[in-house]
């Protein structure tokens, strides 16, 4: 397997250098693995399964903000599936792998039924939390060009939520519910403990922005 790692990482480098979005780089990738083998290991889960949904699971990227967005899961898990098989690697594992990798996208919206294709998914959404979602937040934000906050309202006290106009707007529509869609055990304590981070990053920030 580590062979086959180092030729995930290699590939996904070179995936990763050609997309405009640092919220979706290789720190993000080796991230979501790491996160995978922790869960996979405390939940006793197939590592040869985890370990390649969790490096090739956007080896085929597509902005947030374009309207195929809700296809990038199934494209690459198509491509994994190809670029496995021209590696070498045990095709007893492709189904697995495909509906893990299809199955992570919280825009395609698929049921996974495995517990590898819901630890690929947790630790994706894992790392949409905590103080590096902030990041990965706002980094995102900065390549829409949206503004930070709504000027009027920015924590949506009297109106509906906007992340298309704004950017903090997102914790209110998504983020702050995340963790209420993780599916183990382990994934839902780590998400519980990173709701707290972005909840004391919101106080920090009405402290600073309301009178």
């Amino acid at each position: 397997m580590k062979t086959f790692e180092k030729l995930f990482d290699d590939y996904m480098i070179g995936v990763c250098d050609e997309n405009p979005d640092p919220s979706h780089d290789i720190l993000h990738v080796r991230r979501v693995v790491k996160l995978a083998k922790d869960l996979a290991k405390k939940e006793n889960a197939n590592l040869n399964i985890v370990i390649p949904a969790a490096y090739l699971h956007d080896c085929v990227y597509i902005c947030k903000s374009d309207s195929r967005r809700f296809q990038a899961s199934t494209l690459s898990a198509e491509k994994a599936i190809s670029l496995l098989e021209s590696w070498g690697y045990d095709n007893q594992y492709f189904d697995q792998i495909f509906h893990a990798i299809q199955g992570h996208s919280f825009s395609a919206n698929i049921k996974v039924d495995s517990l590898e294709a819901k630890i690929v998914q947790d630790a994706d959404r894992l790392d949409a939390l905590g103080a590096i979602g902030i990041a990965r937040c706002f980094i995102f934000g900065g390549i829409a060009k949206r503004s930070i906050y709504h000027d009027e309202d920015p924590f949506c006290i009297q109106r509906t939520p906007d992340d298309s106009t704004n950017n903090l707007d997102h914790f209110f529509i998504k983020l702050l519910r995340l963790h209420e869609k993780l599916n183990t055990e382990s994934a839902k304590e780590e998400g519980k403990r990173r709701l707290v981070t972005m909840e004391s990053f919101l106080a920090s920030l009405k402290a600073e922005l309301l009178p």
